[in-house]
């Protein structure tokens, strides 16, 4: 009989000290090495802070009550019905995902972490009847998961998608901190010694870059996202295509 696979107890750090401890662990994976930081810390499994084993309560704030910004999960285009596509890269456990599948969108999640995917499967597998379709009228949508580089496209055809394919949603909570790639897509992006985006303020936007038209404090969102009195720190950002 095969022996039970033990799981590493995890450190639950107090939010200053989990920020100073990821600030830390990234400070060693710089640039484009920054993915390898993320799949380390899934490789261990002792410390994630983010992983919550529940939604981010910003995206369910957005899909309930900023209609206006992001829409439904059916549009109607020459007559027809459809879903829309919705992407969450860095997707973690999957959570997003089954929320988004909830309200009715197709989803892509997408990892580079080996220990993410096989978490976010297996997830999935035993929570998603916890997940009950929102609007009966939109019903269900579809997930698939997918291991990938995001800024690569072989992704999309293990997706079952064609390289060009878009999405009309992309949410993220940790994976796209450096929105100067959404202004400049395609564009390499420099990093200073600090790991951090080196932003021009004054160049001009790629073609297909994406515009921002809405950036928020969300009604609520993970502890970690918080300051000690349990104010809101996040913030919720909508961007689009020109």
């Amino acid at each position: 009989m095969a022996d039970a696979e033990v799981k590493p107890q995890r450190k639950d750090l107090p939010v200053e000290q989990a920020r100073a401890e990821l600030s830390r662990h990234f400070s060693e994976y710089r640039g484009s090495e920054y993915a390898e930081g993320w799949a380390k810390l899934w490789s261990q499994g002792d410390f994630l802070p983010w992983d919550r084993f529940a939604p981010s309560p910003a995206l369910a704030d957005t899909l309930v009550n900023h209609v206006e910004l992001v829409g439904h999960a059916l549009v109607e285009e020459n007559g027809e019905k459809r879903r829309k596509r919705a992407l969450v890269p860095g997707c973690g456990r999957g959570v997003d995902v089954l929320l988004l599948e909830s309200f009715g969108y197709d989803v892509v999640g997408l990892e580079y972490a080996e220990g993410a995917f096989k978490a976010a499967q297996e997830y999935a597998a035993e929570h998603a009847k916890e997940y009950p379709v929102h609007d009966e009228k939109v019903g269900k949508g579809s997930r698939k998961f997918v291991r990938g580089d995001f800024y690569k496209d072989e992704w999309l055809v293990d997706a079952g998608l064609e390289k060009d394919t878009k999405f009309d949603l992309i949410y993220d909570y940790t994976n796209l901190l450096q929105m100067e790639h959404l202004s400049h897509p395609g564009v390499e992006i420099k990093y200073n010694d600090a790991g951090s985006v080196m932003m021009n303020p004054f160049a001009p936007d790629s073609p297909n870059a994406l515009e921002r038209v809405g950036h928020w404090h969300p009604a609520d969102t993970h502890k970690v996202g918080k300051d000690a009195d349990g104010n809101v720190e996040d913030y919720i950002a909508v961007w689009r295509h020109h």
